[in-house]
């Protein structure tokens, strides 16, 4: 029962971290997925075990260069900014870091992924981040991607470029959400869910808060559909700008004028559900 838990730990092999940060390797290539449906990647494991700690134990300092360990500090924080970070040779660490430490709090948790921080708490600025040359955007639009220019994006390389999530809405699918999410290597798409424009309004629920968020993500024409993903990076090497304008580009600024015309244009996704509209 996660709800009892005092401290979710992990332990993180920095001599290997960032080996396998930039692995292309499935879990089951490894003999160690959960079944023949686990699709994860050897990333997507330490991700969820990284992003949702509250303490982070880097063990093996010894075995890795200080610069090494700097760039694994820089990946921790830009996946999880909150954790509570201790440094350890041979996992010797003391009791009171990892025991009894009353950090662990499930919707607490749910907050620590920097990408979740960025994107739904944006002036909650989190200085810590600097410290390890981390810094990140939101890319917000309203006009939908083109699809065979967006798929194109989601499949080149990001320079820099430590995690990446979001929502986003093409115009051969106005109905639906999806969901872009990268780590290391891998670049992820699908869809989640409808928009709630795209729901006839007897259907939407009837209390205040869902009011008030739908309110401040409605806009006329097109209600709460939007481009919102976050971009995680070093610094020096992550361009803002560049990835901004590649983006742009990937809009149908004109998409207002005839909307059907746009939703037949060509789309290199797979199917999200059995009807996409």
């Amino acid at each position: 029962d996660v709800s009892r838990l005092d401290t979710m730990v992990t332990v993180v092999d920095v001599a290997n971290l960032i080996k396998n940060y930039s692995s292309t390797d499935f879990l089951k290539d490894q003999d160690e997925n959960l079944g023949e449906d686990d699709e994860r990647t050897l990333v997507d494991l330490l991700v969820e075990q990284i992003e949702f700690a509250n303490v982070i134990l880097l063990n093996k300092i010894d075995l890795i260069s200080k610069k090494e360990l700097n760039t694994v500090k820089a990946i921790i924080r830009g996946l999880n900014a909150k954790a509570r970070v201790v440094e350890t040779i041979q996992s010797k660490v003391s009791m009171k870091e990892v025991m009894n430490t009353k950090l662990y709090n499930l919707e607490e948790a749910k907050e620590h992924p920097l990408w979740a921080q960025e994107l739904y708490n944006p002036n909650e600025h989190i200085p810590e981040t600097e410290e390890y040359g981390i810094t990140s955007f939101v890319y917000r639009a309203r006009e939908p991607f083109d699809p065979k220019k967006i798929h194109s994006f989601f499949n080149q390389e990001w320079p820099g470029v430590i995690r990446a999530k979001g929502f986003f809405w093409l115009s051969s699918r106005p109905s639906f959400v999806g969901e872009v999410s990268q780590a290391g290597a891998f670049v992820r798409h699908q869809g989640i869910g409808r928009w709630w424009a795209s729901i006839p309004k007897d259907k939407w629920p009837n209390d205040l808060h869902f009011k008030n968020i739908l309110n401040q993500n409605w806009v006329k024409y097109y209600g709460d559909r939007r481009q919102e993903i976050v971009f995680i990076g070093l610094n020096e090497e992550m361009n803002k700008e560049l990835i901004k304008n590649r983006l742009d580009k990937c809009l149908i600024k004109d998409y207002l004028n005839s909307p059907k015309t746009f939703k037949n244009l060509e789309d290199l996704f797979p199917e999200w559900f059995k009807k996409a509209s």
